[in-house]
């Protein structure tokens, strides 16, 4: 037979028995939904992070204190950041200091016990564009503000402490002492720990909270070619006598660890539309067998009028294989729309492979044949006889 009489004869048994054709092409439709989804979401985050680290430079590194040779936490010289600055590759400076003890409130009637976990640091000017902060209303800190009680929240904080625009009227409790708010920053994806911070003036935490001037996190960005020869040498520049008090990181690998992490997820996932697969194709499997036992008839019918044994398979072989094509098909199509979906819900990029749409229809194609072979095996050796003496 031509290719096209085999789709002719192959999609007969499909239109007469549409309803459990429409069932099983479901069953496989659903796990190749599931799988193109899970990669094309997974695809899409990871995007979305590549994205994000462009915009945010991976030449971010960071120096916080570690610990002391009897446990206990080190100090950063208060020298730090000036030291740092000496190394030639090093292009951007800038620190926080955590001020201990001085707690954030948004008025004096707050049970001192009620602290939300915020905290106050002690901000150089420099530190926004140091750490790709951007200020989602009012402004930043700089040499004049300074100076005075002036404080800029962390999205966090400002959304704990309830307030949500900055401005000369709005104020908080720092320390015991009224700050007023200035301006509120967008979340911060590389230092997001300043998310839960009032951050200050380094001259006015020293001179208004007591500050004691040691910085608790140095930031600092280098020229992307030296990022790692820079932090093979921050610990030491840092604090020369013990350098193994220094803690050196990257947050940039943070990010691509939690990538890492959601991508050991997605396996799982995929595993899970597998076997949702796998009970697609045993219920292709399952109307095959069937069809050709409610079929016996057709069969005796068409070998009487002289259709080979191989005819007779390449039909039914044909029919399995256009189930499963109707239901890969359609699964693509539901996945790609969750995807897109899903990351435009989520303000991603939205991104689905086209290795996982190809993969899928390739992988019911093999379902299908796997399944409708033995079906089309057993209705070819019918004997016309034997199938017309059926009914």
């Amino acid at each position: 037979m031509w290719p096209g009489d085999v789709v002719k004869v192959g999609a007969v048994g499909l239109r007469t028995r549409p309803l459990r054709a429409f069932l099983s092409a479901l069953g496989i439709a659903i796990g190749i939904a599931a799988m193109v989804a899970v990669v094309g979401i997974s695809s899409s985050s990871g995007a979305d992070l590549d994205r994000t680290l462009s915009s945010l430079g991976t030449n971010l590194l960071t120096v916080s204190p570690g610990q002391t040779m009897t446990g206990e936490e080190a100090k950063l010289p208060v020298e730090a950041e000036s030291m740092v600055g000496r190394i030639k590759p090093v292009h951007t400076v800038s620190a926080v200091g955590r001020v201990e003890d001085a707690k954030v409130y948004r008025n004096n009637k707050i049970s001192k016990d009620e602290t939300n976990g915020l905290s106050a640091y002690a901000a150089r000017p420099g530190l926004s564009s140091a750490i790709g902060a951007h200020v989602r209303t009012g402004t930043w800190l700089n040499p004049a503000t300074g100076s005075f009680p002036a404080a800029v929240l962390g999205s966090n904080a400002a959304e704990r402490l309830g307030i949500g625009k900055a401005g000369p009227d709005t104020q908080v409790l720092i320390g015991g002492q009224w700050f007023t708010v200035i301006g509120i920053l967008d979340p911060v994806a590389l230092a997001p720990d300043l998310d839960n911070g009032a951050l200050v003036g380094w001259p006015a935490a020293e001179s208004v909270l007591g500050f004691d001037g040691h910085p608790t996190t140095v930031y600092t960005r280098a020229a992307d070619a030296s990022v790692e020869g820079v932090q093979s040498v921050l610990g030491a520049t840092v604090n020369p006598e013990s350098p193994n008090e220094v803690q050196v990181s990257r947050p940039s690998d943070a990010l691509a660890a939690k990538q890492a992490a959601g991508e050991a997820f997605t396996g799982l996932l995929l595993g899970l539309g597998a076997v949702a697969l796998l009970v697609g194709g045993v219920g292709v499997a399952n109307t095959m067998v069937i069809s050709v036992l409610e079929r016996r008839p057709e069969i005796g019918l068409r070998r009487s009028l002289g259709a080979t044994r191989g005819q007779i398979r390449t039909q039914f072989l044909a029919e399995s294989l256009l189930l499963s094509a109707l239901g890969g098909a359609g699964g693509a199509l539901i996945g790609t729309v969750v995807t897109f979906g899903y990351a435009l819900s989520q303000g991603w990029p939205a991104v689905v492979p086209p290795w996982a749409v190809a993969g899928g229809i390739a992988a019911t194609l093999f379902i299908g044949a796997i399944a409708g072979l033995y079906p089309a095996i057993r209705a070819s050796r019918l004997s016309p006889t034997e199938a017309l003496s059926a009914h």
